[in-house]
């Protein structure tokens, strides 16, 4: 009985912190733990069963163990996604590609989180390109044809297999932070806060389980606003390849805040690659 009115205070508690006041957070995770503790330490007292207390602190562990990182996160997903408009988000995103010495590449980028659906446009000198993805189910076409014609399947790497990857590449991207708690994601505790070309930011790093992805993450946040301004990647660390992409502007689309331009370079070199910017 004394186990399920403690389980009964716990959830109050952790729905009443949902709701309230961000600024008063902090406070009510201290009253909370505290009040908690002080129940533990009376139904230890009381409690015959030890394996039944093994079970409840477990529980207790697990309720209240989120990391520093996994509170920034959060935190970031609140400034970015008020509204929780994640889970069903339907952008039209348009953007313009500027490369260094090349022509500009105008883009598009489609999707429907709740329908499963994923649509992408790119406009060459050559011809249009689609890619397509409902529910898994990809598709390419060229000039609005399936028969890819060989030339433009070799120099634009034309596939269904890509259809897929591209779909992965821009919800991945455009759904961060929120997507830092899709389930693969691991997490690392600590924060750190760090100079990163010439801002400061609270840093974290995420690595994948082997059937989600190989790369290993570094995302940047605002330390006074939460919100994410860079991120880092690395397919192997130890080289320093990879890339890392600083943000400019913000826009909302559609409830949510994401970056206007994103700047990508290289991590070895620095080297300048090309800045999308979104109209």
């Amino acid at each position: 009985m004394q186990l399920e009115v403690l389980k009964n205070r716990i959830i109050w508690l952790k729905f009443f912190h949902g709701y309230v006041d961000r600024s008063f957070s902090v406070e009510i995770d201290r009253l909370c733990i505290l009040g908690i503790y002080l129940s533990i330490f009376f139904l230890f007292c009381r409690m015959k069963n030890s394996l039944l207390l093994i079970l409840f602190l477990f529980s207790f562990a697990t309720i209240h163990g989120q990391s520093p990182a996994q509170k920034l996160i959060d935190n970031s997903i609140q400034y970015h996604d008020p509204d929780n408009k994640w889970d069903s988000w339907n952008p039209d995103l348009s953007f313009t590609v500027l490369y260094p010495g090349k022509p500009d590449g105008k883009r598009s980028v489609r999707f429907d989180n709740k329908k499963e659906e994923f649509n992408f446009v790119a406009n060459y000198k050559e011809g249009k390109l689609v890619y397509s993805v409902k529910q898994g189910q990809a598709k390419a076409t060229w000039n609005d044809s399936e028969t890819i014609p060989e030339s433009a399947a070799k120099q634009y790497r034309i596939s269904t297999d890509r259809a897929l990857m591209y779909r992965n590449y821009y919800v991945y991207l455009y759904g961060m932070p929120m997507k830092l708690n899709d389930p693969g994601t691991q997490i690392e505790p600590s924060v750190e806060l760090v100079d990163f070309y010439g801002k400061k930011y609270n840093k974290i790093r995420v690595t994948y389980d082997q059937s989600v992805g190989k790369d290993t993450w570094y995302f940047y946040f605002d330390p006074a606003t939460n919100a994410l301004q860079a991120y880092q990647f690395f397919k192997d660390e130890s080289k320093n390849d990879g890339e890392y992409i600083l943000f400019e502007g913000e826009i909302i689309k559609d409830g949510i805040k994401i970056p206007k331009d994103r700047k990508w370079y290289y991590n070895n070199d620095g080297k300048y690659l090309a800045t999308d910017v979104l109209d």
